[in-house]
């Protein structure tokens, strides 16, 4: 199912399927206690939200080092001469990023917060590959002067920005690699689609600005380019336009090689693999997309061989990650429909408004007896389209009840604001049935010293 699915109900959730989802969504190890308390990386959601109130981020280690190494594994197999990178905007807290670093991946980061983040937490610059349709003069400079791997160059404009700040520079050459626009689309919701003709990213192969940016680049004593990237979109949920989309970058790549002397040592098709937000979702293996990826690679027999750059997007943190929500009001409209407030929304998750993407829910701090009532859970915030799970059937619920969101580990708290002037949720991380804080809640009293004082 893609963000752009929404059905006018969310199918009931029986014993069958919570055990799906425990086994396929949630975290790796989600069970429920004899008390039929929910279990999230050993800790009872009880003691977490007792010790951490709510909304509360919960992250799973143990998951996320599975998830880096079910892309690491299968790379180091098929093709040696590679580098997947975390998708530091899906979620990135210093923690997260030492983690990945210690599994051995890169990072692609897209501001110099992202980069000051990731090397905070340990991540080696030269694994770093700095993305963005706008990068600002100072972030420029700010990953040349930290020595970031690569800067994937998005438009002309910005080819000669990043030449121009190099030779000012002086010593190097920026490293760069030149993102190409190969004209696949996936099929994903429309603003999450990014490899069409009409797309603000890249430099479009129909138009000549593609191979005009490799010519320039390679007259440039300033660039050294390493490379070419394309990407398609995130949440892709089929493997085939990887193995298109790549063999048009490299059909590309030969025919700058004749023209124009471009020796290809970097070659990314991007990622945003597709991950289950719900037990009807049915994503390929990680090991599926590296398959694909590497076969048609090697398939080219390129000499010399480059490096393979992978980007797996939300599918490395999302399931992850569970929020955790307390029940507040329930207010029924006879024949119309029951709302269950929660304690968290939009500000913390903006997917559901923004998408239409659609989540399961657990009841976690009890067992899901009882009978089931269809209810819409709502956010706290001031909008209408506050809504995290429409016409969902739970167990009858009530005041103070706890509900665990599965797969909330990508474009959650990274997309968090402070609407209403409400503070972002703690996140915690969870080991062996201990949990350690990674972001504090914000309060009251940081939002307000985050303005400027009142004059006398």
């Amino acid at each position: 199912m893609t963000p752009t699915e929404v059905s006018a109900r969310t199918p009931p959730i029986n014993a069958e399927s919570e055990a799906t989802l425990l086994a396929e969504v949630f975290p790796r190890d989600t069970g429920r206690d004899a008390r039929g308390v929910l279990i999230l990386g050993g800790a009872p959601i009880d003691q977490l939200i007792d010790a951490h109130g709510t909304p509360l981020y919960v992250f799973d280690e143990a998951t996320l080092r599975a998830q880096c190494r079910a892309y690491a594994e299968p790379l180091s197999r098929a093709y040696p001469n590679s580098l997947a990178l975390y998708a530091s905007k899906a979620h990135l807290d210093p923690t997260i990023a030492g983690i990945v670093a210690a599994e051995g991946l890169g990072a692609d980061a897209v501001s110099s917060g992202e980069i000051r983040v990731a090397l905070a937490g340990g991540m080696p610059a030269d694994r770093i590959v700095l993305h963005g349709n706008n990068k600002l003069p100072a972030e420029i400079d700010y990953a040349l002067d930290v020595g970031v791997g690569r800067i994937v160059v998005d438009s002309l404009d910005e080819l000669d920005l990043i030449a121009e700040i190099a030779t000012l520079r002086g010593g190097q050459p920026a490293p760069v690699i030149l993102r190409i626009t190969p004209g696949v689309e996936a099929h994903t919701h429309e603003y999450i689609r990014t490899g069409a003709i009409d797309s603000k990213f890249g430099l479009q192969l129909h138009s000549g600005a593609a191979e005009e940016a490799v010519a320039q680049a390679q007259a440039a004593d300033s660039i050294d380019l390493t490379g070419l990237h394309a990407h398609i979109g995130s949440q892709v949920l089929d493997v085939e336009p990887y193995a298109d989309s790549l063999g048009i970058v490299i059909d590309f790549a030969d025919a700058m090689t004749q023209r124009h002397g471009l020796v290809l040592r970097d070659i990314s098709p991007g990622g945003g693999f597709g991950v289950s937000y719900s037990e009807a979702d049915d994503p390929p293996a990680a090991g599926s997309f590296v398959e694909v990826i590497a076969e048609t690679l090697r398939g080219r027999s390129l000499d010399p061989e480059p490096r393979l750059l992978i980007e797996p997007g939300r599918s490395i943190v999302a399931r992850a990650g569970v929020a955790l929500y307390r029940v507040g009001t329930i207010k029924e409209i006879p024949d119309v429909r029951t709302y269950v407030s929660v304690d968290g929304g939009m500000a913390d998750n903006i997917r559901p408004a923004l998408y239409g993407a659609q989540y399961r829910a657990l009841i976690a701090n009890r067992p899901p007896e009882g009978s089931k009532r269809l209810v819409t859970v709502a956010g706290r915030y001031c909008e209408s389209g506050d809504v995290l799970l429409r016409d969902i059937e739970l167990p009858s619920l009530r005041r103070g009840d706890v509900l665990a969101v599965p797969a909330a580990g990508a474009y959650h708290m990274s997309m968090a604001s402070n609407y209403n002037l409400v503070g972002r949720p703690a996140t915690v991380l969870v080991r062996d049935g201990e949990a350690r804080v990674t972001r504090p809640r914000e309060t009251d009293a940081d939002l307000l010293a985050s303005f400027a004082p009142v004059d006398a």
